[in-house]
């Protein structure tokens, strides 16, 4: 029985050192500040409930966030590889078409002429920087599709 004691002890005391209390106090500064030991008092005692992280649920919410993400910028590479395709062919375009493709050649042109560093997205979001030649040739495609649909 003394044994069950002692456990229910140990239980009790190891409990008390998971859920810390959180106390709400006002600084000299007049600045709000939060923490388990409060240098001043009166402190307010918040009722804070936490609980452990589901290490696979935040495993799984990342791989579903990737997923997302890997999604949304082949969403945006096919529109691009679209104008792209378009920009090859601007007579099949009606006039208004052609306008707006012509405007949005001539914004990518004054980008890519204004920045100074450029880069391309990577398939697993990170980016990767132009070297000075391939921010050079990708200036002269801009300018060349912008030549061709502002005729």
């Amino acid at each position: 029985m003394s044994r069950a004691l002692i456990g229910m002890s140990l239980l009790a005391l190891l409990s008390g050192w998971a859920h810390a209390d959180v106390y709400k106090y006002t600084d000299e500064k007049g600045h709000i500040q939060y923490t388990d030991k409060p240098q001043t008092l009166p402190a307010e005692r918040l009722n804070v409930q936490s609980r452990r992280t589901d290490t696979v649920e935040v495993a799984k919410r990342e791989d579903d966030d990737k997923k997302r993400q890997d999604a949304q910028n082949k969403a945006r590479q096919q529109p691009q590889s679209q104008s792209q395709n378009q920009s090859d062919q601007p007579s099949h375009l009606s006039g208004a078409d052609q306008a707006d493709q012509c405007a949005k050649a001539r914004e990518r042109f004054d980008k890519y002429t204004v920045s100074r560093r450029l880069y391309e997205q990577g398939d697993n979001g990170e980016r990767r920087y132009l070297t000075a030649e391939e921010i050079d040739a990708a200036r002269a495609s801009a300018k060349a599709a912008m030549d061709e649909l502002c005729k």
